[in-house]
């Protein structure tokens, strides 16, 4: 399978270049030239496969050129053999709903799935090649501790993860900071995500910075994250009953790769129905999917920290499509969003979404309702993202079978849990330590020049 940028088809591109550079050098998300669509025989061949072996039917199309089957099965194996799951995931009633507990992986995030195989990929590329990486990654809040234990004690990688200080969960934050591999370096920024993001970008477009700290990056632009994120679409899709009738999925989300995964899966030829783009009151695809207006505003804290983003990197993918593949339009309307802040989709572009998604925003207070109202109804407790993603359900209708992704363990967000029902959901117990652990990081200004010059210092 060969790859192009979003923003010029011209080039080519083999899965090695993909996940190594994360960002295309024109600023660009990779994408598959040609996207593989699994027939009606191979998806119902799927259906009596285990999550590792579904798995390996999913990824192996799209890194055939990078890894044997042999070495790759091992690898996928590998990466899910510390999940508290036997097949990664769990689905499980949730009144009229399902909720997809994603949770289970070592940092207790919905990113552990994709992290550790990428972490892996990365340990399979360098064991062959005389090479040295370093990763840099932006975290809203559970993204990096999910790199940070992919990428923790490897050879030859370090990882510099950029979080906005004082804006994620405590129990998000001590995840990175209590780490004590000397490949790992934690720095807080004076700033948003967006400011975090925005740096992170500003280093990937220094072609000449990057390439003499041989850069690469694992945020959710990363092809292979979107990859891996699909398989559980599949894997949930058939521990569906037969009778199961359409599909609907609703996915809590901010930089918009979670669910791109979904769409990902329905172009692969999976049979689902809509996908619920469920945003907090940072609601900047609520507004682009329900009115067209993609307009970047004030980020706004919230209880539902790892959505606190106003530029959703990966919607850039569903512009392209959404612009009939060309390359020079997506790069057109790409700098508009970057100088103007600001796009504009018209109706027939609205249409063309709302065949595959439908979207809902809820604020913090709606957010603590929907916490005590499941718990009070259900005896379950959902973490801040996953009520949003629970409460999409509530404001659309939809036939058929509808699933919620469950995006993090309630315990990484005990003061929300605590507020709306005075409960603190306690840490697993393989992670209690963390609490009394000695925090590790560094507290730098939103400025670019000082950024670049900590991370060169840290790695000479």
């Amino acid at each position: 399978m060969k790859y192009i940028s979003t923003r010029d088809k011209s080039k080519e591109f083999e899965f090695k270049d993909v996940f190594l550079k994360g960002l295309a050098d024109d600023g660009g998300l990779f994408i598959p030239k040609n996207l593989k669509k699994f027939t009606e025989k191979e998806l119902n061949e799927f259906s009596n496969l285990n999550y590792i072996e579904l798995a390996y039917k999913i990824i192996s199309p799209f890194v055939d050129d990078f890894i044997s089957g042999k070495d790759l099965e091992d690898l996928i194996s590998k990466s899910y053999s510390t999940f508290r799951e036997k097949n990664v995931i769990k689905l499980i009633n949730v009144g009229d709903r399902k909720v997809l507990e994603l949770f289970h992986g070592p940092t207790l995030a919905f990113k552990d799935v994709a992290m550790q195989l990428l972490g892996n990929f990365y340990e399979y590329y360098l064991s062959k090649e005389e090479d040295k990486i370093n990763i840099i990654v932006a975290t809203s809040g559970d993204t990096g501790a999910a790199a940070i234990e992919a990428i923790r004690g490897k050879k030859n990688i370090n990882i510099f993860v950029l979080h906005p200080h004082n804006r994620v969960s405590p129990v998000q934050r001590k995840l990175m900071t209590t780490v004590k591999d000397k490949n790992v370096y934690n720095i807080a920024i004076n700033g948003n995500f967006d400011d975090c993001q925005n740096l992170v970008k500003s280093m990937f477009a220094d072609h000449n910075y990057a390439k003499s700290i041989r850069m690469s990056g694992v945020n959710s632009i990363n092809w292979a994250r979107i990859i891996a994120q699909s398989v559980y679409y599949f894997y949930s899709y058939y521990l569906i009953k037969k009778d199961r009738g359409p599909i609907n999925f609703s996915v809590p989300t901010g930089n918009f790769g979670d669910v791109y995964a979904g769409y990902l899966a329905k172009k692969m030829g999976l049979q689902i129905g809509k996908l619920i783009v469920a945003t907090n009151q940072n609601d900047i695809l609520h507004r682009a999917i329900s009115r067209g207006q993609y307009y970047s505003e004030k980020v706004q804290e919230t209880n539902s920290p790892s959505m606190d983003i106003q530029i959703a990197s990966n919607f850039e993918r569903l512009i392209f499509d959404l612009n009939d593949e060309d390359d020079h339009e997506t790069s057109s309307v790409m700098q508009k969003i970057k100088s103007e802040k600001k796009y504009d989709l018209d109706q027939s572009k609205l249409d063309k979404i709302r065949k595959d998604f439908l979207s809902s925003s809820a604020d913090e207070k709606k957010v603590i309702s929907l916490i005590k109202k499941v718990y009070e109804n259900h005896k379950e407790i959902l973490d801040p993202h996953t009520a949003i993603g629970y409460g999409g359900f509530d404001d659309v209708e939809l036939e058929g079978t509808n699933i919620v992704l469950s995006t993090a363990h309630p315990c990484k967000f005990p003061d929300a849990i605590f507020n709306a029902i005075n409960i603190k959901p306690d840490l697993p117990d393989e992670l209690k330590y963390i609490s009394n652990e000695k925090e590790n990081f560094d507290l730098l200004d939103n400025d670019i020049n000082i950024i670049k010059q900590h991370i060169k210092e840290k790695i000479q």
